[in-house]
């Protein structure tokens, strides 16, 4: 994890767009989130944010050249909504929210997304209280523990529309950057107040408010015409718990190869080898030998990364996650991020 998380400082830039090459650095990049990526899918990553906060309310746009894992965990006494802004479907702790849905999680607790190559969302942060009020000046009348509760709600789709297009205004599109595999600059580029911004909604003053209550009121329409999904079904609920107890179990022995074959992952929660995979594949969709090493390289990465980390040789980083074997490392390190792991040391002493 990355920094703890606050409530966004009054003091905190009004606009700024951040690009990245890495998944997990640009996890690093939303304000005031507890946030950690993992990469996925094979290729060199490039991520764009585009964010614009108040004191009490955060919009964004992210955007994601990769598949990534996603851990977050948002800022206490506030609610997070989730919008991709295509069709693609998207997994939360599990659960696939696609066509007209929103994503809904309370502050200051964790939870999981999985998300496709080529992929895009918009969120939302406000506090509880700034909710309230607004639903009360609007008439609205919301059951938010309800909201809370809920991790996908579905949603009129006219209102949904009118929601993004609320967003986009928001967050204007010369603010943010298309995102591809071919994306040319290197260089970790943060930019306040990069674009311009609607008429009438300044970064201070009573205009800085003027964006606030759009998103607000196309939110609140969002939300008086939404209805919660059922709760998780006991399957699922089964699938998830399997799939907690052995991700548990792999991250105690991560540096232990030999402890990490797909029989003994079943033995520990008494499931037959194709029931493991059916779990693994409905709630992260992939394999639990994808997984395993999915987790080995990012975590490698990371530290080849980490400018608080020792000058640990290449091979040493690889051989504590589990990787003995510096060759395979080196072609599976290359196939995933696009680089070799030379290239992190490098980028690291640039730094």
């Amino acid at each position: 994890m990355h920094q703890t998380a606050t409530p966004p400082s009054h003091h905190a830039p009004s606009l700024r767009t951040v690009l990245a090459h890495d998944a997990d650095e640009l996890a690093s990049k939303l304000t005031n989130w507890q946030q950690r990526y993992d990469q996925v899918s094979a290729g060199r990553f490039s991520g764009a944010l585009t964010e614009r906060q108040l004191p009490q309310l955060q919009v964004f746009r992210e955007s994601l050249s990769q598949a990534v894992r996603q851990s977050c965990r948002v800022w206490p006494d506030a609610i997070w909504f989730g919008l991709p802004d295509h069709d693609t479907a998207t997994r939360i702790n599990g659960r696939q929210a696609a066509d007209n849905t929103l994503m809904v999680r309370p502050g200051d607790v964790e939870f999981e997304l999985v998300t496709p190559s080529a992929y895009s969302i918009y969120g939302i942060v406000a506090s509880r209280q700034l909710l309230e009020d607004a639903a009360q000046r609007h008439g609205c009348r919301i059951d938010w523990q309800q909201v809370q509760a809920a991790e996908v709600l579905q949603v009129d789709a006219s209102a949904r529309a009118a929601c993004l297009r609320t967003l986009s205004a928001a967050l204007p599109p010369g603010a943010a950057y298309a995102v591809d595999g071919a994306a040319a600059a290197d260089a970790r580029v943060v930019a306040p107040g990069a674009g311009r911004l609607p008429a009438g909604a300044g970064a201070s003053g009573d205009a800085g408010y003027a964006w606030q209550d759009g998103v607000l009121s196309s939110l609140l329409d969002l939300l008086d015409r939404s209805c919660g999904e059922p709760v998780a079904s006991p399957s699922l609920q089964r699938r998830r718990r399997v799939v907690e107890h052995v991700r548990a179990y792999i991250d105690a022995h991560m540096a232990d190869h030999a402890a990490l074959t797909v029989p003994l992952l079943c033995q520990q929660v008494h499931v037959s080898r194709r029931t493991l995979q059916y779990c693994f594949e409905d709630v992260l969709g992939m394999s639990p030998l994808l997984y395993m090493r999915m987790m080995r390289l990012n975590g490698a990465r990371r530290e080849l990364l980490d400018q608080g980390a020792g000058r640990a040789a290449i091979g040493d980083v690889a051989d504590a996650w589990g990787m003995s074997n510096f060759s395979q490392f080196s072609s599976d390190y290359r196939k995933l991020f696009g680089e070799c792991p030379s290239a992190a040391m490098r980028a690291r002493r640039t730094q």
